[in-house]
Formats: C-alpha cells, structure tokens, sequence
C-alpha cells in the first residue's frame, strides 16, 4: 500500500494483533496444542498418552485435524504471527455469519453492531493473541446456525456436530437444536438428523476409537472435569471449598436441566397439545407445525446456550466466546418497556467489565449473575417466540 491511509492503518491493525507484544505475552494454549497436534503426527493415537504443556489432549478428534491444519501452515506451530493472521480472518468470518443471523431476525437496532464489532477488547484478545480453539468452534456453531435458517438441516447438523468435535462446550446449544428438530419432523424424521451428528463424531474419531476408546471418549468428552478456582470468573464470590463440592455441582446441573424444561415446556412449546406431541410425525398432530422462522430458531438455540452459561460450573476468559455475540439478541429480540436500550447497552457494559476484570473479584462475578438475571428474566417475560395466538388461528381456520 503506497497511498498516505496505509501507515494508519497498518498502525492500528498491528496494535489489534498485538505486534507491539512478544510472543510470550500473546500465546497461552497455543504451543500446548502444537505439541498434542505433533503427537498425533508421529503416530501417537492413545488419547492417555498426548500431552502438551499445560496438560494432557481434551478435545474430541475434530480439533486435532483443523490444528494440525494450523500446525503446517504456521511452520510447525513456530511462526505464530501468521497463526494470529488467520485467526483475524476467523474473526472476521465470524462476524460475518453473526451479521447474516441478525439480518434475517430483524430484531437488533444497527447501532448495537458497533459495539459488537469494537468495544470488546477481550474477544479480539481470545481470537487473535491468545489463539484458543474457542473461536473456531463458534464459527462453525455459527455457519450450522446460517444453514438451519436456510432449511438446511443436514448440513446444519453436520457442521454443529463439527463443531462438537472442536470444542464439548457447543452442547450447550444441543437441547434447542433437539426441540427444533422435533417441531420440525417429529422423532422419526430426526433420527436421520440425529444420526448425521453421531456418525460425523464416530468418523472423525476412528482411528483413535481403535487404538483406545475408553481413552478417547474419557479425555475428550469429560463431562465432569474439575476447574480450578483460580481462573473462575462467574463463582468468585464462592468459597473455594464450595466451589469444587460434587454437590454444588450436582445443585447447578438440576437447575440448568430444570430451566430449560420450563422454557421447553411454557415457552417453546405453546400449541396447546401435549409436550409429547412432538414425538408424532407432523402431519398426525391436531396442530400440524409451520415451517420455523427465522427468530424461532435463533431464539430457541440462542436461550438454549444462555441457560447452560448461567449454571456453568466455571467461566473461564476464553469461554466469553461461548455467548458473546449472542447477547444483543438476547436483549433486543424480546421487546421490554421496563428495559430502555439505555439499560440493555448497561447491561452489555457491566458484563464486558465482568469478563476484563482480571482476576475476577467478588463485585465482578456478583455483577455478571446480575445481568445474566436481568436477561433470563427478559427471556421469560417477554413474547414467545412460538406465539399461542398463531397456532389457534391456523387451527381454527
């Protein structure tokens, strides 16, 4: 670039990708991951023996091959500057696939883009410094999204299933994906559905299925992984005895099951038949289902997530990803007059605090279970996504 705009920008791009920063200040996770990648290149398919700096291999098959993609087109893992310029481009992709989601919903005023797009220095932070698998598996939780608002269920439960296979933290998505899938085909028609996103996992993870299954599937979707306090930035407030208690994590996983149970129940569900209904094939129910709308899919899946964040076990920083970009639709799809857009981009602020107070204290973890409360509570007062009054309409006409 020669014309007189170039050194400005080039400035401000450098500073975004932390040029300014050694390597030592910007990489967390990333030689770990080159060196669990690395195990799996010289023929180590025994998930209990990969290991790498900050610990041993905990992520299903999916992200060893898109890494081993990085670990070649980084030199080995060792020129992390071109690591954190394809991660920009994922931040950009990104964004992208977000825009298209918002686009077909209608719902958010264009003005909360901005925000979205620059006040947030700890999601530029997580893509393009800290280089966490976190990013990829929400671009392509985000591109399953996109296919399944262009009715294109199989590939949009392919591309979930992938980002499975990155990252365990997209099942928090899964119970909506459930529910939608049953509104749309009933049990039978989503069987298929539903056997694209296992047999994607088993394919992915054969060959170490078959050097070691009980190791593979221990180490890669471990769902009772202990977290250590010192990272947590929701619990906090907590004693640190409590925090790690079985206990309190059984009391947290009750919740989350019995939250969305009521919003399946009272807010997803409201044709007036039983919940059970959705099990028939469509066109035997008393209420034959519409095809889904945009903001049906992207509110169920989008609460869906939001209620597994609420009732976490932990927060770590990078996980911010997990709902970032969903929060302005949270706050914006369901119209509240007692929540101006004044509070809502204060609830926006106080939780962009939250997470960029590091260490997190007591008041920040406080604050973000406040406005996760604020939300949730909007969620459930608001409109429903699946209105009463239509589906009595087209049964009576």
């Amino acid at each position: 670039m020669k014309n007189g705009y170039s050194a400005p920008l080039l400035a401000w791009w450098n500073a975004r990708l932390g040029r300014n920063l050694g390597v030592e200040d910007t990489e967390i996770d990333w030689k770990a991951y080159m060196a669990q990648v690395e195990g799996v290149i010289n023929g180590t398919y025994d998930y209990t023996q990969l290991q790498g700096d900050t610990g041993p291999l905990v992520y299903p098959a999916g992200f060893v091959y898109i890494f081993m993609g990085l670990y070649y087109a980084t030199g080995r893992g060792t020129d992390i500057r071109m690591a954190q310029h394809i991660f920009a481009v994922l931040y950009l992709a990104t964004l992208l696939l977000v825009f298209l989601i918002y686009h077909q919903t209608c719902k958010v005023p264009p003005f909360v883009f901005f925000f979205m797009c620059c006040a947030s220095y700890r999601v530029h932070s997580i893509f393009v410094l800290r280089l966490f698998n976190d990013p990829v598996a929400m671009v392509l939780l985000f591109l399953s999204i996109n296919l399944l608002l262009a009715q294109r269920w199989g590939w949009g439960c392919c591309c979930f299933s992938l980002a499975i296979s990155v990252k365990m933290n997209v099942l928090l998505f899964a119970p909506g994906l459930l529910f939608l899938l049953l509104t749309q085909f009933g049990f039978r028609g989503a069987l298929p559905k539903l056997g694209i996103c296992a047999g994607l996992q088993v394919a992915l993870g054969l060959p170490f299925l078959l050097e070691n299954p009980i190791g593979y599937l221990s180490r890669s979707f471990d769902l009772g992984r202990q977290f250590l306090f010192r990272w947590t930035v929701n619990w906090r407030f907590l004693p640190e005895a409590l925090f790690l208690h079985r206990a309190f994590h059984l009391a947290l996983l009750a919740a989350h099951l019995t939250l969305l149970l009521l919003f399946a129940l009272c807010r997803w569900h409201s044709t007036g038949e039983s919940i059970l209904s959705l099990l028939r094939d469509p066109s035997k129910r008393k209420v034959p289902p519409q095809p889904l709308t945009p903001n049906q899919i992207v509110s169920t899946l989008f609460t869906s997530n939001f209620i597994g964040i609420c009732f976490s076990r932990s927060l770590h920083y990078q996980f911010y990803v997990w709902y970032f970009h969903t929060l302005p639709y949270l706050l914006w799809a369901t119209p509240a007059r007692w929540l101006t857009h004044l509070l809502r981009l204060l609830v926006l602020g106080l939780i962009e605090l939250s997470w960029n107070t590091y260490p997190s204290t007591s008041c920040s973890s406080a604050a973000l279970h406040v406005c996760h409360a604020v939300i949730l509570l909007q969620l459930w007062l608001g409109p429903q996504p699946f209105p009463k009054s239509t589906q009595h309409s087209k049964k009576a006409h």
